[in-house]
């Protein structure tokens, strides 16, 4: 990736930050970056690079619309906004599917299909979804319509697969809410299986439309090896996986450990990781539909009402860009693993949990950058923490009441209410404040998404967590400041 390989639209869909920038150079700022926030902590491995760092995005969205002369043009939204970006080829999105999304482009003109204008609430063709196995070749392709009525459906999808018989399944969603996430509840599979498998680690992997799947398998296997690697297993661990997804990490860690829980919160992705744990014939893994904070206070409750509860060894953990939350590190802590392994994809909310735990009696002992991608300003990391060992003990006696020597507890009162935490900011209360200040409403989504921007821990909206994976518009910069002037007023930032 040289000087002149430089997008046409990089400036303006602000995706590809380090465009024009040698990819050596590229992995030397990501390296820096993670050892400035990192460095303090423990040793800083060099990074991973990639061979090929171009197309190598196995998923592709894109949002369609029409041009100010009528014309049907599909690709990302501008920065910061709702204008759509014509993309009709990227240096980082897999080939083939941006030639299926050039195809229904020109379909949709000669079928006469009208593009969604989400300003007014009319037409029909929202989005189109395209997901690759690069293992399989299989190729997985979701329309997403504001209605369930497709005029000339089936004659679509036919001229759809004439064009591109590598398609293995073709998937009809509707989304009629106006709404940031791009996938509706309701789907229809139109053609296949409904969806697609890939390989990674020597395992299959089933993949669904409203799955999550990390969108670089090259890098994946670098990163989870490295992970694997970095946790040390004997094969006596029991391990849980948070924010497990469809399984991945956790089901290659099960063949190194006594047993492994995976928990996520998204339904189709447990879904997929239960029919991924049959299809690989593993016997050591279960899965649990919840809120990984939940589910974590949850077990180290009750672990402490009933001692035969086992708790884990080793926690294995790959949260959002917004990092973990307290509630979730509390009751990691709570249940005391030897290991935990954090997988981040924001080195700045990984700088903000591991600080965190390290005040809790962890520490850092290792990290290792990959590059998951190239051109971007992102990258993934790897940390292992493990329990610090105290130099020496010391006994302390300390009496409390009235009189020489003894601590008043009078003194106590007040240090206990100095120290009381502030009461928590909700998401409820900045969608208030917004709303009577500057007159317009605003999504969770939004507001999560800004709290992850700033590195701000996100408490209490699992469900904007679990949207901040999935493709969707996002919040205008009026919006942005308006987010930004509720958290300054209720002294968040």
């Amino acid at each position: 990736m040289g000087k002149t390989e430089i997008c046409p639209v990089h400036k303006k869909c602000g995706g590809c930050r380090y465009q024009g920038v040698p990819y050596e150079e590229q992995l030397k700022i990501k390296e820096k970056m993670v050892g400035k926030l990192m460095g303090k902590y423990c040793k800083i491995h060099p990074i991973v690079g990639m061979e090929n760092p171009t197309h190598y995005r196995n998923k592709v969205h894109a949002v369609f619309d029409r041009d100010r002369k009528g014309n049907i043009i599909s690709g990302v939204y501008r920065e910061g906004t709702h204008q759509v970006i014509p993309v009709e080829s990227c240096m980082i999105e897999d080939e083939l599917a941006d030639e299926i999304i050039g195809t229904i482009r020109k379909l949709a003109k000669s079928f006469k299909i009208k593009t969604y204008d989400e300003d007014t609430g009319y037409g029909l063709l929202r989005h189109v979804l395209v997901k690759r196995g690069f293992a399989t070749g299989q190729t997985m392709v979701v329309i997403v319509t504001a209605s369930p009525v497709f005029p000339s459906r089936n004659n679509f999808v036919k001229a759809l697969l004439k064009e591109h018989p590598q398609i293995t399944t073709i998937i009809h969603n509707i989304n009629d809410k106006r709404t940031s996430m791009v996938l509706g509840e309701r789907e229809k599979v139109l053609y296949g299986k409904g969806y697609i498998e890939d390989i990674l680690c020597g395992k299959k992997f089933r993949i669904s439309a409203k799955s999550f799947y990390q969108v670089n398998p090259v890098q994946t296997e670098v990163l989870y090896k490295k992970a694997i690697e970095a946790a040390g297993f004997t094969g006596k661990e029991y391990v849980i996986d948070a924010y497990c997804g469809i399984g991945t990490i956790g089901m290659i860690a099960s063949d190194y450990v006594d047993e492994v829980i995976g928990v996520e919160l998204n339904r189709d992705a447990v879904r997929d990781a239960i029919g991924n744990a049959k299809a690989n014939n593993i016997k050591n893994i279960r899965f649990v539909c919840d809120d990984a904070g939940k589910f974590m206070v949850k077990l180290a409750a009750a672990a402490q009402r009933d001692k035969s509860v086992r708790l884990p060894d080793v926690v294995l953990m790959d949260p959002p860009r917004s990092g973990s939350d307290e509630a979730f590190l509390s009751a990691l802590v709570k249940m005391n693993p030897k290991t935990v392994v954090y997988v981040s994809c924001n080195p700045v909310t990984l700088e903000r949990d591991v600080k965190w735990l390290e005040k809790k009696g962890y520490k850092a002992k290792g990290v290792w950058p990959v590059d998951m991608f190239p051109a971007t300003e992102h990258v993934e990391t790897v940390v292992m923490l493990s329990h610090k060992k105290p130099d020496s003990v010391i006994n302390v006696k300390v009496e409390f009441g009235e009189g020489e020597g003894k601590v008043p507890l009078d003194n106590i009162a007040k240090r206990a209410a100095a120290y009381k935490p502030k009461e928590r900011v909700t998401y409820k209360m900045i969608k208030e404040y917004i709303e009577a200040k500057y007159g317009f409403k605003v999504h969770t989504a939004y507001i999560a998404e800004v709290k992850r921007d700033l590195g701000l821990p996100m408490y209490d909206a699992p469900k904007a967590v679990e949207e901040l994976k999935q493709p969707r518009k996002h919040p205008t910069a009026e919006k942005v400041e308006a987010i930004k002037a509720a958290l300054k007023y209720y002294k968040e930032i």
